[in-house]
């Protein structure tokens, strides 16, 4: 069996010092949209797990359920929450993940329950993210990146948490946008930009969505670009009970108009969107995460039009199927080719194979 995290993480270093011979693999692989991969997490280990499917509706973990990275390698907390994927420009993979860990206090990586007082930082109170890029699915460069001491106007950061990545075409950089408050305040959503190595945020966050209503927090967006150029942008609103609701705009950073409508299907809170293409298809899936829920799980719709959701039901309960996990958390899945996927599944030991 392989060492969850020590075999990938010794290869960080040499890719660090060696990142810019790695330009020959920053190309377009026409062999791209054969099959899909799935990050999520679990709260009894707080780390990294990846999934692989051949169809889109059947995933398979590719460590057998266990973590390919553990969070206490790699999170400045010792845990991960929330890891999101996506593909840039170049080629590379990016992976960002909320750096905090809710046990920490029962586990003995802390002394008290948050790394800050509750009362003046509240839930969580944590400060930045894990920011790890790859061209090859397998091995990672790793960097911790912590707000309150990039940025002197936050120094009272509350919490931040479920970031996410999409290329601007704009900026021509990285956009991470995630969920942000200053001490007590309500969640909002924010977007700043990281460097090319993907190694920290070098611009201040600006703020992304807000909702019309300032007593309700919104928070866990996931921005996709429509086939006609614009953007969407799924995310919760803490109502009661908190659900998905989408939002469009022609800019990728701003514009968002709010709309009442409930996309999801559930009759208790959910979080964590990730909307995701079918490969082949002008059908969009909607993942999201129902906490509120037991054991827990993730809910699916499908939309041609993104006006219009058809209910998929729940993983195992309908067409979406696991086959070795169970209750994965704040899931996201990226189309990627043939070749990336055999490769990834013969490195982690897993029975894997694609028809087309």
């Amino acid at each position: 069996m392989k060492t969850t995290s020590l075999k990938t993480l010794l290869f960080i270093t040499i890719l660090i010092t060696s990142l810019s011979g790695c330009q020959s693999l920053k190309t377009t692989n026409k062999d791209d949209s054969s099959a899909y991969l799935m990050t999520y997490f679990k709260d009894d280990d707080h780390s990294l797990h990846i999934a692989l499917s051949s169809d889109g509706y059947t995933f398979t973990d590719i460590n057998n359920g266990k973590a390919v990275i553990a969070g206490d390698t790699i999170a400045s907390q010792k845990g991960i929450r929330d890891p999101h994927i996506t593909k840039g420009k170049d080629g590379a993979y990016y992976l960002v993940m909320t750096d905090l860990h809710l046990f920490a206090k029962k586990l003995g990586y802390r002394d008290t329950e948050w790394e800050r007082p509750s009362e003046k930082y509240d839930w969580g109170n944590n400060r930045g993210f894990v920011m790890m890029k790859s061209y090859d699915l397998i091995h990672w460069t790793h960097s911790n990146f912590l707000f309150d001491e990039a940025f002197e106007e936050l120094k009272e950061i509350g919490c931040a948490w479920a970031p996410q990545t999409i290329y601007d075409p704009k900026e021509d950089k990285m956009m991470v946008y995630f969920t942000m408050r200053m001490a007590h305040g309500l969640t909002k959503m924010y977007y700043a930009y990281a460097n090319d190595d993907f190694t920290k945020i070098t611009t201040q966050p600006k703020l992304l969505f807000d909702y019309p209503n300032e007593k309700v927090q919104v928070l866990d967006a996931d921005i996709i670009q429509m086939p006609d150029g614009r953007y969407c942008m799924t995310y919760v609103a803490q109502e009661n009970p908190g659900g998905i609701r989408v939002a469009f705009s022609d800019e990728i950073n701003k514009g968002y108009t709010y709309n009442p409508k409930w996309i999801d299907f559930e009759p208790g809170s959910c979080e964590a969107p990730n909307m995701w293409k079918r490969n082949g298809k002008d059908v969009w899936v909607l993942m999201y995460d129902i906490f509120s829920i037991n054991p827990h799980n993730f809910g699916f719709v499908e939309t041609t039009d993104f006006v219009n959701f058809k209910n998929l039901g729940h993983f195992n309960e309908g067409v979406m199927k696991t086959t070795n996990f169970t209750s994965p958390k704040h899931g996201s899945v990226i189309s990627i080719s043939k070749k990336e996927a055999l490769k990834l599944a013969k490195y982690w030991n897993m029975n894997f194979s694609i028809n087309k």
